[in-house]
């Protein structure tokens, strides 16, 4: 258990901050929307979620959940594969919840945003212009109409628990949302390539090889400038720059 008289500062920004006290979170978020949608998106969601012990605007409080994320970005995942499958046949029973009573982004406003971002990458000579081209033209196969399902919409291997190679908690829920179910797929394994047909033998049928390595680009892509102005380094090894290169290469 965490000593109560210390005081842990997770993760920082302009946007909102995390911070650990003993074994509780302290989400404070300049925007209330995003605060709503974490508590009620944890209270619909048919899978292991943190606890919610008060909140006071503009501040979420959240207990602790028990096991070790699944794997840091840059990292090689230490979870076993049958952790991994576990993590699949989780997401599928999100993905077959009702839906939430709010929409996500629509295709129109993702595509807006996709080459809006490539635009500016390309102008401030972030990237290669090969690597963005290339990567603009694999993330065209996720631009497509999709079946809206209960999406997580941030689900990073930093934001799901595993013990004993079951799935015991998924944090983080204040980009829940009506949206692509290969979405949540590709982001837990971006940058875990390996990793997928780990995942997918646990998600069960429907899954779309293609579309999820589009959405590693375009994640990739559409994530860069709010890392960079947010004091996050998406060219560290294994991160997003890396994912973008390895497209480079992929047949």
């Amino acid at each position: 258990m965490a000593r109560m008289d210390e005081v842990e500062v997770v993760v920082a920004h302009s946007e909102r901050a995390t911070l650990r006290v003993g074994d509780v979170y302290l989400k404070v978020d300049g925007d209330a929307a995003h605060a709503d949608i974490e508590a009620q998106a944890m209270a619909l969601a048919p899978v292991p979620t943190p606890t919610v012990l008060w909140r006071q605007p503009p501040v979420l409080a959240i207990a602790t959940v028990p096991g070790r994320a699944l794997g840091v970005l840059g990292e090689p995942s230490p979870a076993s594969p049958a952790a991994w499958a576990a993590t699949g046949a989780t997401i599928r029973g999100l993905h077959e919840a009702p839906l939430p009573p709010w929409a996500g982004p629509t295709l129109e406003e993702v595509t807006a945003d996709l080459d809006r971002e490539c635009s500016w990458l390309l102008a401030n000579k972030v990237l290669p212009a090969d690597v963005v081209r290339r990567n603009r033209d694999i993330a065209q196969a996720a631009l497509r109409p999709w079946a809206p399902v209960f999406i997580h919409g941030d689900l990073q291997t930093l934001h799901v628990f595993v013990e004993d190679d079951d799935v015991v908690g998924i944090i983080d829920w204040s980009e829940a949302s009506c949206g692509d179910a290969m979405f949540d797929l590709a982001i837990v394994t971006l940058g875990q390539e390996d990793r997928l047909d780990d995942l997918l033998a646990g998600y069960g049928e429907g899954a779309d090889r293609q579309v999820i390595r589009a959405w590693w680009s375009l994640r990739s892509l559409t994530a860069a400038r709010w890392l960079i102005t947010h004091g996050f380094d998406p060219d560290a090894p294994g991160s997003e720059f890396d994912v973008l290169r390895a497209r480079m290469q992929a047949p």
